[in-house]
């Protein structure tokens, strides 16, 4: 936790009962923005999530970041977007079942719902707003490295500074690797950006600013091995060996590699829900409840028509399905809770 919080964190060790008006599933930046406007409605809440620490794929990979797609920041750095949506939520004062994967999520018609973890707690709500949580993520490997027991090869970075005065290379072409060389290139020794295609899924905003950066991109070619300073005598990489189209290879001086191909989602126990799913992503209606009563979904773990995957949607999605829900359980109120403006 990076936030000074009075709340109640419930480790692994310590299974736990507890009775909320709402649990929500994932501490991923959708799941803490549900949080705050759950405490902001006067309701109870609590928040379970598989990883350690709150702040989900933003914490887990790429906490210095600059994200540039949230409202009202031109740019802000993962971890600091992460610290201020915690301090936001702790408004709410709610319970923390972190480390805990939701594992059974059980519930008789359209009662309450109640959700047990992987570690033995058992949290009962009135309802359920999923934002993550459930599942995992993996890096793609990078089938060159599938034998390298080194180091030197990373797939996301958690702080620049590790990289100082060090030969980088960034394997990929999507936004995550043009992202980390642009904020490597100031810092490491030399930058190099190493793809398969000569097209990129990087935006091309991005794309650019890694060009004017002076940063090489190698284009089409092919990460063949990685090497260490005396054939795998020393266990530290040194180099890189590629392969071209025209069968052609060359030897590219690496410290570091940072493989970065994307990662695998894994919606892990979701399956067994009875919630309706679409590429392994929650279904839901214009409320954000999915096919079950006092159940809804936001941010990543939602989908509908039209959808657009940002975090700053997420937040919407979130407000949208908590407020909802509160119509859901309480019919007399209304939807929009007023604004919360001081």
């Amino acid at each position: 936790m990076t936030a000074d919080t009075a709340t109640t964190v419930h480790s692994p060790a310590a299974p736990v009962d507890a009775d909320v008006d709402i649990l929500v599933v994932g501490a991923g930046p959708s799941g803490l923005y549900a949080a705050y406007y759950a405490g902001f409605r006067g309701w109870s809440v609590a928040i379970m999530d598989s990883l350690e620490e709150p702040g989900g794929q933003v914490t887990a990979m790429y906490p210095e970041k600059e994200i540039f797609d949230i409202a009202g920041y031109p740019r802000v750095v993962g971890s600091t977007l992460i610290d201020a949506l915690l301090a936001q939520a702790e408004s709410a004062t709610p319970s923390w079942f972190l480390n805990q994967r939701a594992l059974h999520l059980h519930q008789e018609g359209d009662g309450p719902v109640t959700v047990e973890s992987d570690q033995g707690s058992t949290v009962r709500a009135k309802a359920v707003v999923i934002t993550g949580g459930i599942g995992s993520f993996a890096p793609r490997p990078l089938p060159a490295a599938a034998q390298w027991h080194g180091t030197g090869l990373v797939h996301f970075v958690k702080s620049a500074s590790d990289y100082a005065d060090k030969d980088v290379v960034i394997v990929g072409g999507g936004d995550s690797a043009f992202d980390w060389a642009a904020m490597l290139a100031p810092v490491a020794a030399s930058v190099t950006m190493v793809h398969r295609r000569d097209g990129f899924r990087g935006h091309a905003a991005s794309v650019e600013k890694v060009k004017s950066l002076g940063v090489p991109i190698i284009a089409p070619a092919e990460v063949a091995r990685l090497l260490d300073e005396n054939d795998g005598a020393t266990g530290q990489l040194a180099a890189m060996e590629l392969t071209h189209p025209d069968g052609s290879t060359s030897r590219l001086n690496a410290d570091a590699c940072i493989a970065a191909l994307g990662f695998i989602a894994d919606p892990g126990p979701i399956g067994t829900w009875g919630l309706e799913l679409a590429n392994r992503k929650i279904v839901v209606e214009r409320t954000m409840e999915s096919s079950r009563k006092r159940v809804y979904a936001a941010g990543d773990m939602a989908t509908y028509d039209g959808k657009v995957a940002l975090i700053s949607v997420g937040f919407g999605e979130a407000a949208t399905a908590v407020n909802n829900a509160f119509v859901y359980i309480q019919p007399e109120s209304h939807a929009f809770p007023g604004h919360s403006s001081g």
